[in-house]
């Protein structure tokens, strides 16, 4: 492809830290168990098919279910957020409690954090993740202040202004 996606640590500071949280956007189907599981290289899938030309460093900090996440998650999520260099941090999370998560990372005043996720794994057909992780990449270089926002939809949303309409399947502003 050409495309250098990951950037190595030590070598320059990164523009765009990923940090992977897991959430249905990592999920692909195991044709052998019948079941879900987690696709470890689902987000460099995503970025080379999305044509990414950013440099971004990736990390995985878990691969969890949202609905199994609790406060020693959060903490690793928030502590990875305060230390990384970067100062633009998009969060790939399972969309049920990304909220949640939102509102304890706005305890960071000075980065800017975009959380995203999907309804539908990316693997499979009608996922919006591409359409998301898209969306996060824009308001990562939209020159919104620094906060915490959720790129769901094709919307931006400050983090305490949001909810997930279930019966929908999509987020929505809550004024």
């Amino acid at each position: 492809m050409g495309i250098r996606l990951l950037r190595k640590k030590g070598e320059q500071e990164v523009q765009i830290q990923i940090f992977i949280t897991g959430g249905t956007i990592a999920k692909r189907y195991d044709p052998i168990s019948g079941q879900l599981d987690f696709d470890a290289d689902h987000l460099q899938k995503i970025l080379t098919e999305g044509r990414c030309t950013e440099e971004v460093e990736i990390e995985t900090l878990m691969l969890k279910d949202s609905l199994e996440m609790d406060d020693v998650d959060r903490e690793i999520i928030y502590q990875s957020c305060l230390t990384t260099t970067a100062q633009k941090i998009l969060i790939t999370h399972g969309t049920d409690t990304m909220i949640e998560t939102a509102f304890k990372l706005a305890e960071i005043k000075d980065k800017m954090i975009v959380l995203t996720g999907a309804m539908i794994p990316f693997g499979f057909k009608g996922s919006d993740a591409l359409f998301n992780v898209g969306t996060a990449f824009g308001a990562l270089n939209a020159y919104l202040p620094a906060g915490v926002y959720l790129a769901m939809n094709g919307q931006i949303f400050l983090y305490n202004n949001v909810y997930k309409d279930k019966e929908k399947g999509e987020f929505c502003a809550l004024s």
